[in-house]
């Protein structure tokens, strides 16, 4: 769907914020995109500077961060919390997230079946109980 070139410019804010570098590669994203959009309801997405996302319900579920180095993933903050502990190598959290329920992953950095767990547990807080009563069936079987 994007070339698969990296994206590179130089956003000029208005008010006290300094300008910055937006530099990401769309295909970075690719291989969480395809895992994410294995959930029910899960929508491919633009998100904040035109980076890839996805979101469920029109809910951001994660995201390319504009800096292309890692992927903000929604989790609720006891989660969150679980896996900064037990995966430090994988998953960090700058200060600009810490009050809100995202995790960051750094972009090169995972194993596919973590990704499933991580995305898996993310898909679950924004997914309709319909939706997750589904998935739990289908699995199931």
């Amino acid at each position: 769907m994007w070339p698969k070139l990296p994206f590179s410019l130089i956003v000029r804010k208005t008010g006290p914020m300094k300008s910055k570098e937006i530099n990401f590669n769309r295909a970075d994203f690719e291989p969480v995109k395809q895992v994410a959009l294995t959930f029910l309801g899960a929508e491919e997405s633009l998100s904040h500077e035109g980076t890839p996302s996805v979101k469920v319900r029109g809910k951001l579920m994660c995201r390319l961060h504009d800096n292309g180095k890692f992927i903000p993933i929604r989790l609720d903050f006891e989660i969150r919390n679980k896996y900064l502990d037990s995966h430090p190598e994988i998953f960090h959290l700058p200060d600009h997230f810490k009050p809100y329920p995202y995790i960051c992953m750094w972009i090169h950095h995972y194993d596919r079946n973590l990704l499933k767990e991580i995305l898996e547990a993310s898909w679950r807080v924004l997914a309709t109980k319909k939706q997750v009563k589904e998935f739990d069936e289908q699995k199931q079987s």
